[in-house]
């Protein structure tokens, strides 16, 4: 049933880790595998998720994604050490040509890419791997999971969305928390503050995120794609703005064969079967 369609280089001991994309029916499911070190992303590994989802969205079959970390944690972040292993010094504004084509480039797929990501989140979400979890459109996580903005702590600013993500989610006040304070937020509080979509036990969290998925993965995939689009213009436009993009984007998705299906079903009084067209 399933079928690798992208791997980064083989993990183990000292390696660079991996992050496995594979097709699931109508899922994408993008698993980080470097256990070892928290998860942390690597640059190969960051290549390849950037190059799973520019793939994911570009396939028309694809209905869903799904992205968690092997082990016991999600993931503790970009891994500097690596990043910077040659010890070699930089050239200057080597951080401003490199980042924008690696962690920022994925924090920009999450968010534009019009399929429903759903993050599942147990132990440590940290500095990208935490800007993970708030960029996807839905993150399930363990209560006793651990979400951290550790970036003052190590004497730089914030990146990969930080300081976007954090105040549109939880207000000023709580951000300046999170990224002035480093303040470690639990599963459960990141619930309470509206960070996530769910905590629950951590045993619960497959069967909780299976079920979210398997209900975007049957919606009306073009409808929830411009619908996403929609709640991101709309954080920095004014109400006609948004409004005249809300009539462009209800004009594609009627013309959209799950339109079609949903007034039929409406009609008939049943469940729509969308197909994602």
């Amino acid at each position: 049933m399933d079928t690798t369609v992208a791997e980064s280089p083989d993990s183990g001991p000292g390696a660079d880790g991996s992050v496995t994309a594979v097709r699931d029916g109508a899922l994408l499911r993008l698993t980080l595998i470097r256990p070892d070190h928290r998860n942390a992303l690597s640059p190969p590994m960051t290549e390849t998720l950037i190059g799973a989802l520019t793939e994911a969205a570009r396939d028309d079959a694809l209905r869903a994604v799904h992205i968690q970390g092997a082990g016991a944690d999600f993931c503790a972040g970009a891994d500097w050490v690596a990043t910077n292993s040659t010890g070699a010094r930089p050239r200057t504004g080597d951080l401003v040509r490199r980042i924008p084509h690696a962690a920022h480039r994925v924090i920009e797929l999450l968010h534009t890419i019009q399929l429903p990501v759903v993050c599942s989140v147990r132990g440590w979400a940290v500095g990208l791997g935490c800007n993970l979890a708030l960029a996807a459109d839905f993150t399930v996580a363990a209560t006793d999971a651990v979400f951290w903005e550790p970036f003052l702590a190590r004497g730089f600013s914030p990146d990969s969305g930080a300081t976007w993500l954090l105040p549109r989610l939880v207000g000023l006040a709580r951000a300046r928390r999170m990224l002035l304070l480093g303040e470690k937020l639990s599963g459960a509080m990141a619930q309470d503050w509206g960070l996530i979509h769910q905590a629950v036990d951590s045993a619960q969290v497959d069967s909780i995120t299976e079920e979210l998925l398997a209900r975007l993965a049957d919606g009306p995939t073009v409808a929830i794609g411009l619908t996403k689009q929609g709640l991101h213009y709309g954080q920095h436009a004014t109400l006609p703005q948004a409004m005249t993009q809300e009539l462009f984007n209800l004009e594609l998705s009627c013309r959209s064969a799950d339109f079609k299906e949903g007034l039929a079903a409406f009609t008939q009084r049943r469940p729509p079967d969308f197909t994602g067209r």
